[in-house]
């Protein structure tokens, strides 16, 4: 399709900026650019200090789109993320004050840092586009991407956040830590200056939203969307879990799977895409039981067990 090609450079700019920050993490580069043009949202999980922050900064800069950063802290109120109407004097009436929620690219950092009261501010705009203050719905600007960090739920003043908002990720990452040789290349490359203030913009704001629009574009066959029907539909059907993926979970593997191939230079899915993103995708959206989680399963190694369970659709019978 000659409209991949045509994006395909600028993707890879974008790609290459990103790896010249978070050297080694080219699969976490990737992921997170299918978030954003499967207009979804990201969540990454990770220990404090490997690089969750840059990532999405270094994202930021190298769309031409409005940058905003939510630090969440315990005493962080929704309305310092939605906006506050402050009545003003000389006009003898109030004016609305938009947040950072009102940006194309915001960075939701140590998003369970704060209360859930706060955490469920986000949902509106994650899953309408819209906000609504003092009685008021506001649209919000377009394009509009979610990526947010968190520490991992056991450290100390964590709240894990809630089912309802985790399922609004279309994404769920892990960072790691970076190989011996890796974070020996970061430690010269940082050594003068940080590799982010060379970063300049490689997609406008339009660019972007054509990007999203042709990626709704990219064909998937019938038989691969059987093939995420019935992944979804087996964590329904297993003792280990206790809440299995919603359908909403089977749109957004779609969505996400377009993204790849789009992003790899195809105009159509292949079960393989699905299979690889599957983890990313759906795991999240499980409940556990109770017992499973006493037994040590994950979330990740229940949907393995039900991924081996599946056989892939063959090439003959993907039309």
């Amino acid at each position: 399709m000659q409209d991949v090609a045509t994006y395909q450079s600028k993707i890879q700019a974008v790609l290459e900026n990103i790896n010249r920050v978070m050297i080694g993490k080219e699969d976490v580069a990737v992921l997170s650019l299918v978030g954003l043009l499967a207009r979804g949202h990201v969540l990454i999980e990770d220990v404090p200090g490997v690089g969750k922050t840059m990532l999405v900064r270094s994202l930021a800069k190298s769309l031409d789109c409005e940058f905003k950063r939510i630090q969440f802290t315990p005493d962080l109120l929704p309305s310092d993320i939605t906006g506050v109407s402050i009545y003003n004097p000389k006009t003898l009436d109030f004016e609305f004050r938009p947040g950072p929620i009102f940006g194309n690219i915001v960075l939701a950092d140590e998003v369970n840092r704060t209360s859930p009261k706060t955490q469920s501010s986000l949902l509106e705009g994650m899953e309408e586009n819209s906000v609504t203050v003092d009685g008021q719905t506001l649209p919000l600007k377009q394009p509009f991407f979610v990526m947010a960090t968190q520490n991992p739920i056991e450290y100390e003043g964590t709240y894990p956040l809630p089912e309802a908002q985790l399922d609004r990720f279309i994404l769920k990452l892990k960072m790691g830590y970076p190989a011996y040789e890796d974070e020996l290349q970061m430690l010269e490359k940082t050594s003068t200056n940080h590799p982010l203030e060379d970063i300049t913009a490689i997609i406008s704001q339009d660019e972007l939203l054509q990007l999203q629009n042709k990626v709704q574009e990219v064909y998937i066959a019938k038989n691969i969307q059987r093939y995420i029907i019935d992944l979804v539909t087996q964590t329904r059907n297993q003792p280990s879990i206790y809440l299995g993926v919603s359908p909403r979970g089977s749109i957004a593997l779609m969505k996400a799977s377009k993204a790849y191939a789009y992003i790899q230079g195809r105009d159509y899915v292949l079960p393989d895409d699905v299979k690889y993103l599957a983890p990313f995708v759906l795991a999240h959206r499980m409940i556990l039981t109770s017992q499973a989680k006493y037994d040590g399963i994950t979330n990740e190694r229940a949907l393995i067990s039900v991924i081996e369970r599946i056989p892939i659709p063959i090439r003959k019978e993907m039309s």
